[in-house]
């Protein structure tokens, strides 16, 4: 199922760029919590990121404080409102390896019918659900 009009919305979001394969995601994600932590900010709990071009993606998360002061060099981002609206949106529950192959090509195809045309990378998002402690992925692309 697509979802037309989703947003993504968020208060205090940093970001950097990454080289990496999909199996070290996981690496960069650590990386980036410890550059923070380093600097004494604190994640607030969300993560998203966007692949730019293989290998490289950006990686977002939002973080307790409403500043940033990061050396430069170390090429991380500060929006306090970021909001990117008017997205395709789709989600992957179970057998994200599997499936998210499976959602992308979906959410291409629909666009493609509907002659949208894309306006942003492809937005991951890993979410849980409070009811049933389970996690799911949103993917989003941005279309006019």
């Amino acid at each position: 199922m697509i979802v037309e009009d989703h947003q993504i919305a968020y208060r205090n979001v940093v970001s950097k760029k990454y080289n990496f394969v999909p199996e070290e995601i996981e690496l960069a994600f650590q990386d980036f919590v410890q550059l923070l932590s380093k600097h004494n900010y604190s994640p607030a709990g969300v993560v998203f990121y966007t692949i730019l071009s293989e290998p490289t993606a950006e990686i977002f998360l939002t973080i307790n404080e409403d500043s940033l002061v990061i050396p430069s060099e170390e090429a991380v981002k500060f929006t306090s409102y970021f909001c990117v609206d008017n997205l395709l949106m789709t989600r992957v529950k179970d057998d994200f390896v599997l499936k998210s192959q499976e959602k992308y090509w979906e959410l291409f195809s629909y666009m493609e019918q509907k002659k949208y045309v894309q306006k942003t990378p492809l937005f991951i998002q890993m979410k849980k659900m409070h009811t049933t402690n389970s996690t799911y992925v949103e993917m989003s692309l941005g279309v006019f």
